[in-house]
C-alpha cells in the first residue's frame, strides 16, 4: 500500500493533529445530518438550539467511542460514526399514528417559533426517551455477541467471497447520500473530488517548499509531500474558499446548499463551552417493538464492522485481525452504543466507512492519528462554537469527497478476489450474484415499501431494515453460497487468503505482529491457560 505511516508508527503531534483534523472533515459531512435527522423524528425541528445539542453529544460520543475502540476495542485505526441501523427503526416506530408531530411544516427548521401554533402532548423529550431506551437494550445484545465470541467464531467460515461482497456493498450502499449531497451542486462536488484525485495521485510526489526556523539550523526551507500529506483537507479547503467567493459574490443563489451563508445562524446561537451530561432528556423509556426493530439494526451494523474491520487492516498495512479482536471490537461497539443511549445522543454508532477510504487516499493508517482524532472530535464537542462553524461546511463539497472515498472502498472490497480462482464458475456465481443480490432487493424494498406483508407490523419491520440494508443481504448470501456449494479451499481463496497473513507477519516487526494485543498485560494474559477459553482475550484459540 505504499504507506507513510502504517498502524503501529506515529508521526509528529503537530502532524498527527493536522491528520486527525482531516479524518474529522471526512467524517464530519455524513454524521452531521444525523442530528438534523433525529430532530425531524423526534418533533424538534423547530428549535435549532436542540439540533445543536444533538450534534454536540453525538460528536461527544464519536470522540469517546473513538478513543475505545482504537485503545482497547480492535485496535485498528477505525473512526467511530453514527449508525443508520438505528435511524431506521426509530423512523418506522415514531411514524406509528399515537407518536405523530403535531401538524405543522417539521420540515422547515428555520420556522420562527413565535409565529407558530405549536402544540406537543406528547413532548420531544419523550420520544428522544423512547429512542434512547430502545438503544441501550438493543446493544447490550451486541455486548453478548462480541463478549461470548459469537462472531469471532463465524470468521473460521468466512473467506474472501465473503467479506469482498460484504465491503463492495459498503461503498455502493451509500452512493445515494454522495448523490444527495452533490446534488446541492454539482460543479462544485466534481471539483472538490477533481482537486482530491489531482493532490492525491497526480502531485503526491511533488515537494512543497516551507520556510521554517529551528534553533539549530535557523532559518530554512523544507519540502515535505503536503499533497501526499493532506490531499483531503487541502481540496477542502480549496474549495470551501472558492464556495466563499461564490457566495460573497452571489454566482450561488440563495438558498442553495452549496453557499457557506447557508447555517451561519447556528455559529452566532451556539455558546462557547457546553459539556454534554448523561441523561439530559431525562430518564430512558422502554417500547418491547422499538427494541426489537434496533436489534436487527444491530446486527447489521456487526455485519458492516466486521466487513470494515478487514477492510481497515487491508488498507493500514496489519494482518486481518484474529477472533479475539473481531470479539473484542464487537463487545467495544456495543459499548459505546450504550454509551451513546445514555447520553442521549438520538442514535447508536458503528464503524466509519468513509474514513477507511481516507487512509487509502492519505496513506497514514496510524492508530495513534485515530486517537488523536477522537480528541479534535472531543474539542468540536465541548468548544459549541467550533462545532457550530464546522457544521457550515457546504454539503457538496461532502460529496465530492464521498466520490472518491466511497469509490476507493468499493475497489478495496475488489480486491480480495485477487485471492480466489476467479476462472471458476462457482466463484464468479456466488460473487455475482452476491453483489446483484446486495443492490436489487435493498433497491426492491425501497421502492415497494409495503410489500412484506405477514401479518405482524413487528415481523415486517424486522424484515425490512434487514432486506434494506445492502451489505447484510450480499455478506449473508455470499456466506450461505461459499459454504454450501463445493469447492477447495485453494479455489475459495482460503489458502491464499491466510498464507498472506503469515507472509506480512514475517515481513513485519514484533510490534506489528502484535498490533491486536491489548496495550498491556497482554503477554501475562496470554501465557495463562484460562485466556485460551476468554473470546476477547489475545490468547483466544491460540495454537
Amino acid at each position: 500500500m505504499d504507506l507513510i505511516f502504517s498502524i503501529e508508527e506515529s508521526p509528529p503531534w503537530y502532524a498527527a493533529i493536522l491528520f486527525g483534523f482531516q479524518q474529522q472533515m471526512t467524517m464530519f459531512g455524513g454524521a452531521m445530518t444525523y442530528p438534523f435527522l433525529v430532530s425531524i423524528i423526534i418533533c424538534a425541528s423547530h428549535d435549532g438550539m436542540i439540533t445543536a445539542r444533538i450534534f454536540s453529544t453525538l460528536t461527544f460520543i464519536i470522540s469517546i467511542s473513538t478513543f475505545l475502540q482504537t485503545t482497547f476495542g480492535v485496535r485498528l485505526p477505525i473512526m467511530q460514526g453514527p449508525s443508520t441501523g438505528f435511524y431506521v427503526p426509530a423512523l418506522v416506530f415514531l411514524s406509528l399514528p399515537e407518536w405523530e408531530c403535531p401538524a405543522h411544516d417539521i420540515m422547515n427548521s428555520t420556522a420562527n417559533i413565535n409565529e407558530t401554533i405549536y402544540v406537543d402532548v406528547i413532548g420531544w423529550q419523550t420520544r428522544m426517551q423512547e429512542i434512547q431506551g430502545a438503544i441501550i437494550v438493543s446493544s447490550c445484545v451486541e455486548v453478548l455477541l462480541g463478549l461470548f465470541g459469537v462472531m469471532g467464531f463465524l470468521l473460521r467460515f468466512i473467506g474472501p467471497l465473503t467479506v469482498g461482497p460484504t465491503i463492495v456493498m459498503i461503498g455502493l450502499g451509500i452512493y445515494r447520500v454522495a448523490a444527495l449531497f452533490s446534488s446541492g451542486h454539482w460543479g462544485i462536488s466534481f471539483l472538490t473530488a477533481a482537486l482530491i484525485v489531482l493532490f492525491s495521485q497526480y502531485l503526491r510526489r511533488i515537494p512543497v517548499p516551507i520556510p521554517v526556523w529551528t534553533r539549530s539550523k535557523g532559518c530554512h526551507v523544507k519540502w515535505p509531500m503536503l499533497f501526499n500529506l493532506f490531499p483531503v483537507i487541502m481540496a477542502i479547503s480549496v474549495s470551501w474558499f472558492i464556495c466563499y467567493i461564490f457566495t460573497a459574490s452571489d454566482v450561488i443563489p440563495h438558498g442553495n446548499r452549496a453557499r457557506t451563508d447557508y447555517s451561519t445562524a447556528s455559529v452566532e446561537k451556539a455558546p462557547w463551552i457546553w459539556f454534554p451530561l448523561p441523561g439530559q432528556w431525562g430518564a430512558p423509556r422502554f417500547s418491547f417493538a422499538l427494541v426489537v426493530g434496533m436489534i436487527t439494526g444491530v446486527l447489521a451494523s456487526i455485519v458492516e464492522s466486521i466487513g470494515d474491520y478487514y477492510a481497515c487492516a487491508r488498507l493500514s498495512g496489519a494482518p486481518s485481525p484474529p477472533p479475539h479482536a473481531v470479539n473484542r471490537g464487537i463487545a467495544m461497539e456495543g459499548l459505546c452504543c450504550i454509551l451513546a443511549g445514555i447520553w442521549g445522543a438520538g442514535v447508536g454508532v458503528t464503524s466509519y466507512t468513509e474514513n477507511i477510504g481516507a487512509i487509502a487516499i492519505t496513506k497514514v493508517g496510524s492508530r495513534r492519528v485515530m486517537q488523536w482524532t477522537s480528541l479534535v472530535l472531543l474539542v468540536s464537542a465541548v468548544i459549541g462554537k467550533v462545532g457550530a462553524a464546522l457544521s457550515t461546511l457546504p454539503l457538496p463539497i461532502v460529496g465530492g469527497a464521498l466520490i472518491v472515498i466511497l469509490g476507493i472502498i468499493t475497489a478495496a472490497g475488489a480486491a480480495h478476489l485477487q485471492f480466489v480462482e476467479m476462472n471458476s464458475s462457482r466463484n464468479l456465481c456466488i460473487f455475482g450474484v452476491a453483489i446483484f443480490c446486495g443492490v436489487m432487493i435493498p433497491d426492491h424494498i425501497e421502492s415497494n415499501p409495503d410489500i412484506i406483508d405477514l401479518g405482524s407490523k413487528l415481523a415486517d419491520q424486522i424484515i425490512t431494515v434487514l432486506l434494506k440494508t445492502g451489505m447484510f443481504v450480499a455478506g449473508v448470501i455470499g456466506f450461505l453460497l461459499d459454504n454450501t456449494i463445493p469447492g477447495t479451499p485453494q479455489e475459495r481463496g482460503i489458502i491464499r487468503w491466510k498464507q498472506l497473513d503469515v507472509t506480512q507477519s514475517r515481513g513485519q516487526t514484533e510490534a506489528i505482529r502484535k498490533c491486536y494485543d491489548l496495550p498491556f498485560c497482554s503477554t501475562r494474559i496470554r501465557n495463562r491457560r484460562w485466556s485460551y477459553f476468554v473470546p476477547i482475550c489475545p490468547g483466544f484459540m491460540d495454537k
